[in-house]
Order: structure tokens, then sequence, then C-alpha cells
């Protein structure tokens, strides 16, 4: 029975609103009318500079979040971009016709104050109004203000309402866009050229993932999602274009978690004439940039953990690391058979068709990821894991590839790209198998890639960077729906077409 009667004061309040909207517009003060604001400043900006705005005129617009109506003078709180200010409203002041309708106005209503900056007797700085003007009527209810906007699953579907209660959130979305920002500065200073691939694919390769599939009507084709943007950019390689990178969405049909979300935002970046050496050397001056220009340091703390950029990152081998945390060295273990029989000793699961470098692989998986805390370049893959990679010349069984670790988890991941179209095919080829199998992330031979690669492609480094982790470690935000503004849910049942 409270909740009902909850649901009915809510409803009442609601209309109560609308009634509102109705006798201003009845009365020539449609708010919805007005068509523009000048804005001459923000909240924190006078707040940083209230020595040399004191006493100054200024005109700010926001969003009443507080209001205190106390006879002839009244404050209210507007929050803006930046931050809030308090707003003095006194009927002497703006007029007693207009100082009736401020009355009236409520909280999450939009507002234009221009008045004089003055700092109140309490020292709070502050805006005295010479007019203050309703430029939206909010027609919902915001949460209430000391509890905010909780429900985690409404904070992500309603990000709009989150980032109004929230102030930290915006400035992680603030902070996320600054992050991107300096990723472009750096790479365009180093002479990389920002291009754009294409989304909708026939062949979605480049990565072990499932696509998302759709048809495309005019064509009368099945078509794909991209899953990585790593064969589009190798063919600009091809054609001359010597550094290029790409940022943008990429679609796997795969599950949410803390770290994984179906479309989520990749970097990708190579570079004609160097090698997966010339890529670590890259990534630890990029992240050393990023986070001394976002956050002012380069020592990054996430979950109460400290992580320091500013020192070298260890660089180590996947056999010495499996060698270190699990104790199993795989340069004595020369079959397949002798593999699994280690395998089964440690409990590690594989399947049939995995070979000796998917159980080096697994190994990693079990006992070394989680301890990759501190920046640690994770090199020298097995070749059966890499099936776009140049082998290392002196120990062929691997290949010149290294994924970036941070508080154990993925980062980047990167390679001395293969550009030896005959080997190339022979690994598509092993990725069909593999596929035919029923391995849905095995990827399918691409043969207009396969033929830029017979034109020539130059010896290359590439990597792949997740945005959406870096930001989230750059933010200490605990989910990757945290960093993404409107993260993937599931449609409630009123949403559904």
């Amino acid at each position: 029975m409270a909740e009902q009667g909850q649901t009915q004061d809510i409803n009442q309040l609601l209309k109560v609103r609308r009634e509102k909207l109705a006798d201003l517009q009845a009365n020539g003060k449609d708010p919805f009318q007005i068509m523009k604001y000048d804005v001459t400043c923000h909240s924190q900006d006078i707040k940083n500079d209230f020595e040399a705005l004191e006493g100054q005129k200024v005109s700010v617009a926001g969003r009443i979040m507080q209001k205190r109506v106390m006879g002839k003078a009244s404050f209210c709180n507007v929050q803006d971009l930046k931050g809030n200010i308090q707003v003095y409203v006194a009927r002497d002041s703006i007029g007693e016709e207009p100082y009736k309708d401020f009355k009236k106005f409520d909280i999450g209503d939009i507002v234009g104050v221009k008045g004089e900056v003055f700092r109140t007797q309490k020292g709070e700085i502050s805006i005295h109004a010479d007019e203050i003007t309703l430029l939206s009527k909010s027609l919902q209810i915001l949460p209430e203000k000391y509890h905010g906007l909780t429900n985690t699953d409404l904070r992500y579907r309603q990000r709009y309402t989150d980032l109004i209660m929230n102030q930290d959130v915006k400035e992680t979305f603030v902070k996320r866009s600054r992050i991107i920002s300096e990723i472009r500065r750096y790479l365009d200073a180093q002479g990389f050229m920002e291009v754009e691939t294409p989304m909708l694919v026939g062949n979605a390769g480049g990565a072990a993932a499932r696509p998302f599939m759709t048809h495309y009507n005019a064509l009368d084709e099945d078509i794909k999602l991209r899953i990585s943007l790593e064969l589009y950019l190798k063919r600009l390689i091809v054609g001359g274009l010597e550094k290029v990178y790409e940022i943008g969405r990429v679609f796997r049909n795969e599950g949410v978690d803390t770290r994984h979300n179906p479309e989520f935002t990749l970097m990708e970046l190579y570079q004609a004439y160097t090698d997966y050496e010339g890529m670590m050397d890259l990534t630890e001056r990029l992240y050393r940039h990023v986070a001394q220009m976002v956050l002012g340091t380069t020592k990054i703390v996430y979950n109460g953990i400290e992580m320091d950029l500013g020192k070298p990152f260890e660089r180590i081998t996947m056999v010495e690391a499996v060698k270190k945390y699990a104790g199993v060295d795989f340069e004595e273990i020369h079959t397949l058979e002798e593999a699994r029989n280690v395998a089964k000793e440690h409990h590690v699961e594989y399947e049939e068709r995995h070979k000796k470098g998917d159980i080096l692989n697994l190994f990693f998986e079990e006992f070394v990821e989680e301890h990759l805390v501190q920046p640690t370049f994770l090199m020298d893959h097995p070749v059966e894991i890499s099936p776009l990679t140049k082998r290392k010349p002196e120990n062929p069984e691997y290949v010149e590839r290294f994924e970036f670790f941070m508080n154990g988890w993925e980062m980047a991941n990167a390679y001395s790209e293969l550009n030896d179209p005959i080997d190339q095919r022979e690994r598509f080829k092993a990725q069909e198998a593999l596929l035919a199998q029923g391995d849905e992330e095995a990827n399918t031979t691409d043969e207009d890639f396969m033929n830029a690669l017979e034109i020539g492609m130059p010896p290359t480094g590439g990597i792949g960077f997740g945005i959406d982790r870096m930001v989230m470690l750059m933010t200490d935000s605990a989910a990757i729906r945290d960093v993404l503004l409107f993260p993937t849910m599931k449609s409630l049942p009123n949403e559904k077409g």
C-alpha cells in the first residue's frame, strides 16, 4: 500500500509540472519557444577567476538542482557542464512578476541567469541575479538529491540522468574524451595518418571472435559487422601509406562482463619498415604521454593498486612467464603428447584440436595472466594462436608478437606483421580447418587481402589498443559499462519493437 501511495504522489507531482507548463504557454511564456541563450561563463570558471570577475556581469545557463524560497529573496543552485554555482534571486532585483514565475520553477528546470558575481557573507561565490529565464521545463522528477541515482541498471539505461546526478560520472567521460584526444595528438605528431575503414564487411577477419551477421537488401548479400580493423589497414600499407591508424567501434558477438561489451572502441595502427620491437617502444611512450597529459602523473592507481608507467616496462616471453609462474618449461616439451601429459598433471583442460602451442597458451591464461599487474610486454607467442604474425627466424614455432598487460588485463596486442603471402595462405587454411571443427572464432581466407599481400607489403609493425580498458585504468572505473556512455543492455519489454 505504501508503494501504491508513493506512485500516486509521483503521478500527482508529474501532473502539477504539466499544469505549470500549460499555464506558461497560455500566458505566452512557453520556454520551448526560446531558441538560444548567450552564455559567457561556466560555474567553475567563475570560481577559478573570482578575483577578476568579482563585481562583473556574467551570463550562465544550467539546471536547477536546489532551490530555497524565502519570501522576497531566494537561493537556487545551477549546475552546468563544469560544476555548479549558487544564484541569489531577489524580488527587487529581477522584478515582481519574474519573481512570482521563479518561485514556480522546479528542480530539474533549465534556466539562464544574468547577474553580478559576488561572495556571500558565508563566503560562497555566487551570482546576484538581474534576470533569470526559464529555458526548458522539466516534466520528470530527478532522483532524490542525497541518494542520487544509485540503481546501477537504471544508471546505464538512463545515462542522461546519471550524468546530471553523479558529477564523478561526468568527469569520467570528460577524461575519456581527453584520453582519445591525446592519443590522436601523439600519433599525429609522430607522422601517423588517421583513416576510416568499412564497418560492414563480407569477411570479418583480423581477430579470433564471432561476428554479428546481417543482410544487405540492396545487394541481396549476407554481410558482417567488423570484429577488427586490421585487414583494411594493412591494405593501406600495401598502397604506400606508411603510417596509419584508426579509432573506431568493432563488434563481437560475445558475452557481457566487467571487461567485455559486444561493441567497443579499438585503436589499431600500422607502421611500415618496423617490427614488434618498434611497437613496444611506441606503446611505452604513448601510454606514458597520455597519463602525464591527462592525469598529470605517470603513476596510475586502480582499485588501490599503483602501477608506474614511468619505469621501463618489463619484457618477458610466454615460455619464460609460464616457467616463472607455473614451474613448467615448454623448452623441454617437444611433442604434443608431452604437452598433453603436463596439462593433465596441472589440471589444465584442453580440447582434442589443441596443439602444443595452444596448450602453452592455456597454461599462460591459467597461471600467469593475473600476475602481470605492472606494465609488462608478454612476448613471442606460439604460431598456432597467431595466424597473422611473422615467425621468429631462429625459432619458427614462435612468432614476433606481444601482448601488453596491466592489472592482469590484456591492454594491447601487437605483431611483426606477416607479409609472406604463401605462409599467410597456409595459416588461413589452418584457420578454416579449425572452423570446420567447430571453432566459431576462427578466420576464413580473405582473397582480396591475399591479393594485396601478393602485390607486396613491406615489413610492418602493427598494434591494437583496447581504448575502453585504457580509460577504465586511468579513471579507476570498476567495469567497462562505467566508461561507455551507452553500454549494451537487454531491452525492457516496453522497448521491443
